[in-house]
C-alpha cells in the first residue's frame, strides 16, 4: 500500500470547545478516511482500525504525557498520575493489576448487586411523585458515589466529601488543566488523607470490602507497597464515582430519545443486560481511549512516528456503519460486535464488572418508575464532547409509571 501523506487527511482541533463527537464532521471524516489528524497527534475513527490498534504491541498507554503537555511538571496530582495503574507500563502495570484483579472480580461485582438495586430503589422514591428531577443531582451523582461507597465498604456519610473532590479532580483531564491545577492538587491532598485513614481503620478493623481486600495484598511478600494502595484507592474514589455519574446521565439523555427502546425495557427487564451494552456503544462517556506510538510504524498506509499520540475514538467505532449496518440503539438486536466503551488490550477497565453491576442495578429501577421523560428546554447543561462527557445538569420532567 502507497504511503497516504498527513496532508490528505481529515483534520480536527479537538481542544477546541466546539469540537464535538456526535457532529456531522466527524461523521463525514470516517466514511472519508479511518484515520484523522489533531492537534494532539491522530484520531482513528472506525471500528476494525480501532479494534486492531487497542491489541497493537507497538503502542502504549498514551496519557502520561497529558499533564507535560499542558505545562504541568510537578505537584500532587502529577506525582499521582505518573504511578497510577491507568498510565503505568510493562511489568509493573501487570504486578500491580494482578494484585488489585481479584477486588474486582465477577463475583465480587454479584454480590454488590442486591445493595446496588436498594440504592437505586431509595433514590427513585425520593423524586417519584415530584414529576421533575435534576437527573445528576437527584440521581446520578449520589447513587455512583454512594455505590463506591457499598463496594469499598465507607459510611454513606463519605459520599459528599467523596464526590466533590473527585469532581474537583476531574478538572486535570481537561485542556484547561493549568489554570485549575492548584485546586486539584489540593483535592488530591484531601484524598490522600482520606485513604490514609481508611487504611488504617481496615487493618484494625478488616471486614469483605474491597478495601479490606486490598489492605491484605499489602503486608509483605509480592504486595502492593503502601504507595501502590494509597495511589489505587485514589483512583478508585475518583474513576469510580466520575465515569458512572457520566454514563448514567448519557443513557438517560439516550433513552429519552429513543423512548420506544425505554418502553422495550421497562415492559421486560430482561433487555437490561442488552439495555446497558447498547448505550455504552452508541454514547459512551469515555469518547476515546489514548496511545502512544513505542517505535515508528507503518499502518494501512500511515506513517506513525515513535512518541506519536494516537486517540482511538470509541464513540465514533461504536457507530461506525461498517461494523453496525444499523447504527442507532437497539435492545433487541442481536449478535452485535463488541464496543470498547473500557478500552481493551492490556489496559482494559480494571472496574468494569463493578461498573456493569451498578448501572445493571440502575437502569430497570429507572424505566420501571418513570415514563414520558422529557428535558425541561434549558434545563441541561454539558461537559464539552470529547474526552470523557457528561451532563453537569439534566433536569428531566416525567410521569409516574403506573
Amino acid at each position: 500500500m502507497s504511503a497516504i501523506a498527513a496532508t490528505e487527511l481529515p483534520y480536527f482541533d479537538i481542544a477546541d470547545p466546539s469540537f464535538a463527537m456526535q457532529s456531522e464532521a466527524v461523521r463525514a471524516a470516517r466514511d472519508a478516511s479511518w484515520i484523522a489528524r489533531t492537534n494532539y497527534g491522530y484520531a482513528v475513527l472506525r471500528y476494525e482500525e480501532v479494534s486492531e490498534l487497542l491489541k497493537s504491541p507497538k503502542l502504549s498507554q498514551g496519557s502520561k504525557k497529558w499533564p507535560d503537555h499542558h505545562g504541568v511538571h510537578s505537584g500532587l496530582f502529577y506525582d499521582w498520575w505518573e504511578k497510577n495503574l491507568l498510565v503505568l507500563e510493562g511489568d509493573e502495570h501487570h504486578r500491580i493489576r494482578r494484585l488489585l484483579n481479584p477486588a474486582f472480580s465477577p463475583s465480587m461485582a454479584r454480590k454488590l448487586e442486591p445493595e446496588f438495586k436498594a440504592l437505586a430503589e431509595e433514590l427513585i422514591a425520593n423524586v417519584v411523585d415530584k414529576g421533575e428531577m435534576e437527573f445528576v443531582s437527584d440521581f446520578s451523582e449520589p447513587f455512583a458515589t454512594r455505590a463506591l461507597c457499598i463496594m469499598m465498604g465507607l459510611d454513606h456519610k463519605h459520599w459528599e466529601f467523596i464526590a466533590d473532590r473527585a469532581n474537583t479532580v476531574g478538572y486535570a483531564l481537561s485542556v484547561n488543566i493549568k489554570e485549575d491545577i492548584d485546586r486539584v492538587d489540593y483535592a488530591v491532598k484531601e484524598l490522600y488523607d482520606f485513604v490514609e485513614e481508611l487504611i488504617q481503620e481496615r487493618q484494625a478493623n478488616p471486614g469483605q470490602d474491597v478495601v479490606s481486600r486490598l489492605v491484605q495484598f499489602s503486608e509483605g511478600g509480592d504486595k502492593l507497597s503502601a504507595e501502590e494502595l494509597r495511589n489505587a484507592l485514589v483512583l478508585m474514589l475518583f474513576g469510580g464515582m466520575d465515569t458512572t455519574r457520566n454514563q448514567l446521565g448519557l443513557m438517560l439523555h439516550t433513552f429519552i430519545h429513543n423512548s420506544d427502546q425505554w418502553e422495550k425495557l421497562a415492559a421486560n427487564p430482561e433487555l437490561t443486560k442488552a439495555a446497558l451494552e447498547e448505550t455504552l456503544r452508541v454514547n459512551p462517556t469515555t469518547r476515546w481511549v489514548t496511545r502512544e506510538a513505542l517505535e515508528d510504524f507503518e499502518y494501512k498506509g500511515v506513517e506513525i512516528a515513535a512518541g506519536t499520540t494516537v486517540h482511538l475514538f470509541t464513540f465514533s467505532s461504536g457507530t461506525d456503519p461498517e461494523a453496525f449496518p444499523n447504527p442507532e440503539i437497539d435492545i433487541e438486536a442481536e449478535d452485535r460486535k463488541p464496543h470498547f466503551t473500557f478500552g481493551g488490550g492490556v489496559h482494559h477497565c480494571l472496574g468494569h464488572y463493578i461498573a456493569r453491576a451498578d448501572m445493571s442495578q440502575a437502569l430497570p429501577v429507572l424505566a420501571a418508575n418513570l415514563t414520558n421523560i422529557q428535558v425541561v428546554p434549558g434545563g441541561d447543561e454539558w461537559l464539552p464532547d470529547s474526552g470523557n462527557t457528561g451532563p453537569v445538569k439534566l433536569t428531566v420532567t416525567f410521569d409516574k409509571r403506573a
